[in-house]
């Protein structure tokens, strides 16, 4: 799966959200103004890489998530993790608790989770 661009992103993100919806649609939805034959560009790109589908019911086109939201995450994640963490979940989850704003409660959450993974790997 090809990484996705800005643009595109925000047309699937919008599909994520509502589901199928004309062009028109995504064009009110997008998180900024865009002209037609951009947002048409995008739709025309993501069903030819096969990230979306689209229907016409009489003379309008409706388009649809086909490639999952948890689907392009994974992929982007480890595309993440390969490109600038040497492939090593450690170096990517290190990285942003030394880098992101963490509450107390994100970490003690965090610690929570480890300590669950480690008494499962026990088991």
């Amino acid at each position: 799966m090809e990484p996705f661009t800005p643009g595109e992103l925000a047309v699937m993100q919008i599909l994520w959200e509502h589901g199928e919806l004309k062009p028109a649609e995504v064009q009110q939805r997008y998180p900024e103004p865009i002209k037609n034959p951009a947002l048409r560009s995008y739709l025309t790109i993501l069903v030819e890489k096969g990230h979306v589908t689209r229907r016409k019911v009489g003379k309008a086109y409706f388009y649809k998530a086909k490639t999952k939201q948890t689907a392009a995450f994974k992929k982007s994640l480890k595309s993440i993790i390969q490109g600038y963490c040497d492939g090593s979940v450690r170096s990517l989850m290190l990285n942003l608790i030394r880098t992101e704003k963490l509450s107390e409660d994100d970490l003690l959450e965090l610690k929570r989770l480890a300590d669950e993974a480690t008494q499962q790997g026990e088991n």
